[in-house]
């Protein structure tokens, strides 16, 4: 996905300019701080503060330049409208963030507006054309037939949510999007899709016991030496046809009119 969005930011924008960036759901700012340390202006937002806490110390490790490029704020990315301007920067990221939000248009929408003239909106969001692959390669062929059907994902506990302790209760849904509906959506928010990709065509970054989940770092049981090429089949999988479509996830890139 990195190299996607880097392939997009060098389309739209001369090099070394220093672009003002939201970064909304920005976790422990893994994301944000990629892009200040290349010389970008970076707004994290936050809903979590344990998640915030743990992002200011990250941020306190770098270098003063990088600082002083970074700015977290601890609150809830529906509530962009109430912390910026619209128009306040070139380029807005929502990634991972929509599959937590039972109703994403609203929030599409508030990202939208913060957009400048010809600014770049990136989503990361679970692909719901593609929920019953996981079941369906693993042999489980009831949960693949209910998949077909299924906008959502079940963790199969709450500490597998949340990362707490042992519950018996399950964890929340996870939302996945299907690309026509978020196309319609862009749309209308006059935002529309310019570019999409897959991403974990070939392997699904998600936790195996929680496919609900955002990906993280390759797994470890892929040695080092292999992640190159794992990743350059990736990103070549993730733009061509048919294998896209079936990706775990969807990276949609949409530009404001």
């Amino acid at each position: 996905m990195t190299r996607q969005l880097d392939e997009q930011l060098r389309a739209r924008y001369s090099l070394g300019r220093r672009l003002r960036v939201l970064d909304v759901g920005t976790g422990r700012g893994a994301g944000a701080l990629r892009l200040a340390r290349l010389g970008h202006h970076v707004t994290g937002v936050e809903n979590d503060p344990v998640v915030v806490a743990a992002a200011r110390a990250n941020l306190a490790a770098e270098p003063e330049g990088v600082r002083e490029r970074v700015r977290l704020v601890h609150g809830d990315g529906r509530d962009t409208g109430v912390h910026f301007l619209p128009g306040s920067f070139d380029v807005v990221l929502c990634h991972g963030l929509l599959m937590r939000v039972e109703e994403p248009d609203p929030l599409v929408a508030g990202l939208a507006r913060m957009l400048a003239p010809g600014g770049l909106l990136s989503l990361l969001v679970r692909n719901g054309d593609a929920l019953a692959m996981r079941p369906g390669l693993a042999g489980d062929w009831a949960g693949a037939l209910a998949a077909l059907d299924a906008t959502a994902l079940l963790p199969r506990s709450r500490s597998e949510a949340d990362g707490e302790g042992p519950a018996e209760q399950p964890g929340p849904r996870c939302r996945a999007d299907r690309l026509t509906v978020l196309t319609a959506t862009l749309d209308g928010i006059a935002a529309p899709l310019h570019a999409w990709y897959g991403v974990g065509v070939f392997t699904d970054f998600a936790d195996a016991d929680d496919p609900g989940t955002a990906p993280p770092s390759p797994p470890s049981s892929y040695p080092a030496a292999d992640v190159p090429g794992l990743l350059d089949v990736e990103e070549r999988a993730g733009r061509t046809d048919p294998y896209r479509g079936v990706a775990a996830l969807l990276h949609l890139c949409g530009v404001r009119g």
